[in-house]
């Protein structure tokens, strides 16, 4: 029997895409015979994502102010149950409770309630995005931009209005900040403390802040300023302003800053522009080529180091005990994190290893063909996301490609991140734990990292224990997790 694709179309009706994403993980794990399900706003560009997905029961007519329900089913039965649960989880999501406080619907009303609120959070469709952020920087605010598809133009002009004004934009695409100890979006609970950071890079500004918790320190600000910002068309622009602005903050005593891979000539700017700073900066370039790729400047190439360089000790870096790799030969990886997976590359390949990235998985879902060598996979790059919500939020795209690698006899290591934090999955350690309970009993060893902070929702320590117990060697850094994978190959790690 074929499956069933059915779609609802809800009237003028929006929801913040990360609450969307959550119902969507929610239909998937709890309503019994659901293969897929997507919630999201019926711009053009979410239909044709819906339609690849095969997620579109034949054409909808929803418009960009409309909220499609897509899902696929086994059967009839269960794609209309799956319905029936997303109108359920959709009402009781928008209804507000008997005596709470009235929410407005507009950013005047916010401010006519906040008069002194001074940041405005953008998550609406991409396409109406930069209106809405044009707006209230218009008005006075710093904005952060969660949405994506944001036109690069559209990206520039904005950051040069802020820029005039005197205000951050920080986005789009930004998942992560931190406002004098106020976690936004995909971040942890972190201490107040000396060290800002400027990440073009969300689980990097998630991993150095954790490093830095764990270890007693704390963080003044986290500002998340976009993935693209260090790419040449942006020019790090609100990178050199969200440096100035920790710069005039007396609460900020050391500045890290942390991007993947930038464009040549923006590095060297960024990198001039360090040089002068009137506090100590820390760069860092994720990427094993960083290391040498700028003569004499201070450039670290790990997320690690990065915290280590603020800190001015060691992380803590005891690894965990490893049982021997029994002449298999492969490290593979399957990370929620893009970042996390980058800094694992840095250092499997400063061990001396070749590794590919995004490959396909054998035998596992959205993969196709065999990958041979070793391979480390970002389950969080756009790839792997159309019409499913970030692993993030439900794993189990990538916990389908550590199944598939369990059963892998050339195998040695699989690697393996945890994300904690506001908005992310309840237990990721548990879901990642019954995947491999379930594995072969001859199978790679699983090593794991945890990011995250004791006071998260999901508890670091709880993590940790439920990763432990399901024989999971759980290494105290990402950077760390791939060092051990070394180890266990025979490699100096």
């Amino acid at each position: 029997m074929s499956a069933v694709a059915k779609n609802e179309v809800r009237r003028g009706f929006y929801l913040d895409s990360v609450r969307l994403m959550q119902v969507a993980a929610v239909l998937k794990s709890d309503v019994p015979g659901v293969e897929e399900a997507a919630l999201m706003i019926g711009t053009p560009a979410n239909l044709a994502i819906l339609a690849a997905a095969g997620l579109i029961a034949g054409g909808t007519d929803a418009g960009p102010n409309d909220l499609v329900i897509a899902v696929r089913a086994r059967d009839e039965d269960a794609a209309v149950a799956a319905l029936a649960a997303a109108r359920a989880h959709l009402e009781r999501r928008a209804a507000r409770p008997a005596g709470s406080k009235h929410r407005p619907r507009s950013l005047d009303g916010a401010l006519a309630e906040l008069a002194g609120a001074n940041l405005a959070l953008i998550s609406v469709p991409g396409a109406f995005a930069a209106a809405e952020a044009r707006r209230a920087l218009s008005r006075g605010l710093n904005v952060m931009v969660f949405s994506d598809n944001v036109s690069l133009a559209d990206e520039v002009a904005l950051k040069d209005e802020a820029a005039a004004r005197g205000l951050l934009m920080m986005g789009p695409d930004c998942g992560t900040a931190l406002v004098a100890g106020t976690p936004i979006g995909f971040a942890n609970s972190i201490p107040l403390g000396p060290i800002g950071i400027v990440a073009a890079s969300g689980t990097g500004l998630q991993e150095v802040s954790s490093l830095l918790a764990r270890a007693g320190s704390g963080v003044s600000h986290g500002i998340g300023v976009g993935g693209r910002d260090l790419a040449r068309e942006v020019g790090a622009r609100m990178t050199f302003a969200a440096m100035a602005a920790l710069e005039r903050d007396p609460a900020t005593a050391h500045i890290v800053l942390v991007s993947k891979p930038p464009d040549p000539g923006v590095a060297r700017r960024v990198l001039d522009r360090a040089a002068g700073a009137a506090k100590p900066i820390t760069v860092c370039f994720l990427g094993a080529e960083t290391r040498a790729s700028y003569g004499d400047r201070r450039v670290v190439a790990t997320l690690s180091e990065a915290a280590e360089s603020a800190l001015g000790r060691p992380v803590a870096a005891v690894l965990p005990e490893l049982r021997a790799a029994n002449g298999r030969a492969r490290i593979c990886g399957a990370f929620v994190g893009g970042s996390l997976c980058a800094e694992a590359q840095t250092v499997l390949r400063d061990g001396g290893l070749a590794i590919g990235s995004n490959a396909p998985i054998p035998g596992a879902a959205a993969t196709r063909s065999h990958a041979a060598g070793n391979v480390l996979i970002d389950f969080g790059a756009d790839e792997y996301t159309v019409g499913r919500p970030h692993p993030m939020i439900d794993p189990a795209v990538r916990d389908g490609a550590v199944a598939a690698l369990l059963g892998q006899t050339d195998v040695a290591v699989v690697l393996a991140d945890i994300v904690l934090g506001f908005g992310a999955h309840p237990d990721p350690a548990g879901a990642l734990s019954r995947i491999v309970a379930a594995g072969p009993s001859k199978r790679p060893l699983v090593i794991a990292s945890v990011c995250g902070t004791e006071g998260d929702p999901q508890g670091y320590a709880r993590q940790v224990a439920t990763l432990t117990e399901a024989g999971i060697a759980v290494a105290p850094s990402n950077a760390a997790a791939a060092r051990a994978a070394l180890i266990a190959l025979g490699k100096t790690g």
